[in-house]
């Protein structure tokens, strides 16, 4: 099992997953900023259109390979054209904004890019499948997208040299990539699933190449946690709304291990939440039913939104992320 760069040392923190609603990037820095204490991020804005997706984004990162919109959504093509400088120029603009609301931070910084497995399922081929299908194709985008987080991870370190930065990878597909459950670009048929070990073995590979810790969040059922485990990751991210009981060991052997888990319990979308407090109370639950110590629960598990803010209003996304942190904080005032 490889041994993964330490998660920062927080106590009661909270943290956005990535996205929020708007096209507007310096008021997205002083939102995650002004809301998250312990671990602002760097904001994505799908609203501004392809590119700033976060597929278009994370394909925007990747080294040596370039990809576009088609009809049917992102293709590799053979050079760089207006959807990839797009990418890279409101990536530039986030970056800006990040780096005037965190002058003088000193401290844990989260970024996001998607996974080499959810990137693969995502992009189609020049002839028009998804890459998941071709196995030298996944082993490229993997390799591309090592490359490139290391340039994107040095630029964020000197835009904002306090920076304690945690990359986050976002692999929402990678339950259905192990189960077979990717459909073809048809849409007819469904690719066959890719083998746990070599599925493993990509995700390893890549963040033992990565000088940070790195968490793998995933908002669909089913989260492989212990694959995720033996890669190295330092945290998992799970919406903890669909976690079942059947979770439990894994779970339990993930805290036992070390492993930092980010629970997504404040709704993504408008919804009328005001008790902080009882938002995580299924998380205090949980905790007992493993039979871990009460005053470890602000160590070792931070609070999240379930998901991506994007489809939520700005007040709401403003008020999630103020939840979330008010919420991590009752976490230590009131473990049990």
């Amino acid at each position: 099992m490889s041994t993964p760069h330490p998660f920062p040392d927080l106590y009661g923190a909270a943290t956005g997953v990535g996205s929020l609603p708007g096209t507007d990037a310096r008021e997205a820095a002083r939102t995650s900023t002004g809301a998250l204490e312990h671990l602002p991020f760097l904001p994505e804005l799908p609203a501004r259109g392809p590119g700033a997706d976060m597929i278009g984004r994370s394909a925007g990162l990747l080294a040596e390979l370039f990809a576009q919109t088609e009809p049917s959504g992102w293709r590799f093509a053979d050079r760089p054209g207006r959807d990839t400088r797009r990418a890279r120029s409101w990536l530039g603009e986030d970056l800006d904004a990040l780096e005037e609301f965190t002058q003088g931070h000193q401290g844990p910084l989260k970024v996001q890019a998607v996974g080499p497995w959810t990137l693969a399922a995502s992009i189609e081929l020049k002839h028009g499948e998804k890459a998941l299908a071709d196995r030298g194709a996944c082993r490229d985008i993997a390799e591309s997208l090592t490359e490139g987080l290391r340039r994107h991870l040095a630029e964020v370190r000197k835009r904002v040299p306090g920076a304690e930065v945690v990359l986050q990878l976002d692999e929402p597909s990678l339950p259905a990539v192990l189960a077979g459950a990717v459909k073809t670009a048809s849409g007819f048929q469904r690719l066959r699933a890719v083998d746990r070990q070599v599925a493993e073995e990509a995700l390893r590979e890549l963040i033992r190449a990565l000088d940070a810790p790195v968490v793998v969040h995933c908002c669909a059922p089913e989260v492989p946690i212990p694959l995720l485990r033996r890669t190295g990751v330092a945290g998992v991210s799970l919406d903890f709304s669909l976690l079942t009981e059947r979770a439990d060991d894994d779970l339990g052997e993930a805290v036992e291990a070390g492993t930092m888990i980010l629970a997504g319990v404040v709704p993504s979308t408008d919804q009328e939440v005001s008790d902080p407090a009882g938002s995580v109370q299924g998380v205090r639950t949980l905790w007992r039913r493993l039979g871990f110590a009460p005053e470890l629960l602000g160590r070792r598990v931070l609070v999240t939104p379930t998901c991506g803010l994007a489809g939520a209003s700005p007040a709401y996304a403003r008020k999630a992320l103020l939840l979330a942190a008010r919420a991590a904080q009752s976490l230590v005032d009131n473990p049990e």
